[in-house]
């Protein structure tokens, strides 16, 4: 081999390795923001907030608004009140999933509904800031800087991918303001979420 040829396979084989363990440090940081994120959502313990969401339908020329109360004590009681433009609600507490329109109640366990209970795995594991229950459903994507930050949730299992093809929960800090998610068929949801302050 020429001493040419030494030279650049020895420079192709340093410049790997740079890449290589810029890759890693790169992989390492954004394992230790997710798990930072992870540790500034568990810190919140119970929540309220004001919510407006707009759901894209294809066969629509504009967006379906709704809007309304959302709660949250941790770690697995959610529950969302839409007051506009019906009345109706949902409770989720545990495994049980109670849902309350035109005076009728329906409760479901979740165990029934394996795609349903993905979904709320998403939004209950985020909240929550327990980030093996997300692994475990999804691969999970952080993006952004501590104030202003975006988690990607794609499923895992097929079955759910052929129902919504990704979560997207957007966010500052410890607090969740964002949730957006999009349809198989490309349909789309996006909720923008108002922290309410205590008293």
């Amino acid at each position: 081999m020429r001493p040419a040829d030494l030279c650049l396979r020895r420079g192709l084989l340093v410049l790997l390795g740079t890449v290589l363990l810029a890759g890693t440090s790169l992989s390492r940081a954004a394992e230790w923001q997710l798990g930072e994120l992870m540790q500034l959502l568990a810190q919140t313990k119970s929540g309220q907030a004001r919510f407006v969401e707009r759901k894209y339908i294809a066969m629509l020329d504009k967006p379906v608004e709704s809007s309304g109360e959302l709660s949250f004590s941790a770690p697995d009681r959610m529950e969302m009140r839409t007051l506009k433009p019906k009345k109706q609600a949902m409770l989720l507490d545990g495994n049980r999933l109670t849902l309350e329109q035109d005076g009728r109640q329906k409760t479901v366990s979740l165990q029934s509904y394996p795609e349903v209970a993905a979904f709320v795995e998403g939004i209950r594991g985020t909240l929550a800031g327990d980030r093996q229950a997300l692994e475990k459903v999804y691969k999970v994507h952080l993006i952004g800087t501590p104030a202003r930050w975006q988690l990607m949730l794609v499923p895992r299992e097929p079955s759910m991918s052929r129902i919504i093809s990704g979560i997207r929960i957007g966010g500052s800090q410890g607090e969740v303001l964002s949730v957006a998610y999009d349809h198989a068929d490309g349909d789309r949801s996006e909720m923008q979420i108002v922290p309410v302050a205590r008293p």
